[in-house]
């Protein structure tokens, strides 16, 4: 059976060298400004069946994520983390390497580096930078800013247990795929909220993690 052929903003996932090019061509050079014109924050409110106001960005605290793409010959994967069971708040729950922006980072750069660092072990130096996604605005008072950077494997990481379970990987050619992005929805405060899911294996990825995802392929496939 033939099968059919993939557009052309799906065959240059997987080749490391058009990978780089395309990130470096569709991501943000810089990190979102507040009140961005040209992007407005994203978040789960963009999926609401009945419209809800969008946090004020203002006075969300400011957060940031590294999504770091690990370049395996033919199959980049996606470095995530299960949080640890027994966080207070997100515990057990899929995400990216990050945290709140401290003082003295400086920068949503410094800060998912440090972050990163701290939670698996993943040395700064080890990760190269390619670019922003818009920031995402969550339910729960964060502005996050997604920091896509790439890392050659082999990697040698170091688990946190105080903060993260687990680290995996999971196929970039996965997560890009919008097929495999549905909408789940549940209770939240009284109100039903959607959200996207990316369920893969034994893993459920959801929410903020998975919206910041579907971003990364809007921009990608040039939405």
């Amino acid at each position: 059976m033939q099968h059919p052929a993939k557009r052309p903003a799906e065959t240059a996932f997987w080749n490391g060298d058009d990978l780089e090019a395309l990130l470096l061509r569709s991501l943000r050079a810089e990190p979102p400004a507040h009140g961005d014109l040209i992007a407005r924050p994203r978040g789960d409110h963009d999926l609401q069946s009945e419209p809800i106001d969008i946090p004020d960005e203002t006075s969300a605290i400011e957060a940031a994520v590294l999504i770091p793409i690990v370049l395996h010959p033919g199959e980049p994967t996606v470095l995530l983390t299960q949080r640890a069971a027994a966080l207070r708040k997100h515990s057990a729950q899929i995400a990216f390497p990050g945290g709140r922006i401290d003082a003295t980072d400086g920068s949503p750069l410094v800060a998912a580096l440090r972050e990163a660092e701290e939670e698996v072990g993943l040395a700064p130096d080890k990760v190269r930078t390619v670019g922003y996604l818009d920031a995402y605005l969550t339910g729960t008072g964060y502005r996050v800013t997604p920091v896509v950077g790439l890392v050659e494997p082999p990697l040698a990481l170091t688990i946190n247990p105080h903060e993260v379970d687990e680290a995996f990987e999971t196929p970039l050619a996965f997560l890009l795929d919008p097929a495999n992005h549905q909408r789940h929805g549940r209770e939240f405060r009284g109100r039903h909220r959607t959200y996207y899911a990316m369920p893969h294996g034994d893993r459920y990825i959801w929410g903020a993690t998975a919206g910041m995802i579907r971003n990364l392929y809007e921009r990608l496939a040039g939405h």
